[in-house]
């Protein structure tokens, strides 16, 4: 059974810095996407950023320059450094995994940005 827990939410001040990590159990091998989507209130589910096998990135232009998505395969591990937070970066963050053709999700970790 695959499980993703996520951790490193919480409250920073804008222009602050947050790491989020995503621990995937239940997996055999290291062939999948991981990554994060988040959801601010009132707004749709979006792409932050998602990691491949091969360590391809790709990020939200929101993000660009901001966060920096990381793997560690041996701990089946995803890693989310998030810095320059703004505002609009407050909502549930949602750790992402596609293994075997499934998409699997995190209960999800709050982040909240002041101003």
């Amino acid at each position: 059974q695959v499980q993703l827990v996520e951790s490193g939410g919480g409250w920073v001040q804008a222009g602050g810095s947050l790491r989020l990590s995503c621990v995937a159990s239940g997996i055999t091998n290291s062939i999948y996407t991981m990554g994060w989507y988040r959801r601010a209130p009132g707004k749709q589910r979006e792409l932050v950023a998602t990691i491949t096998s091969g360590s391809s990135t790709n990020y939200a232009d929101s993000l660009k320059g901001r966060a920096t998505i990381s793997r560690d395969n041996g701990k089946n591990t995803v890693y989310l450094q998030m810095n320059s937070l703004k505002p609009e970066d407050a909502a549930v963050y949602y750790c992402y995994l596609h293994y075997r053709w499934v998409d699997y999700w995190g209960q999800g970790t709050q982040v909240t940005v002041s101003s």
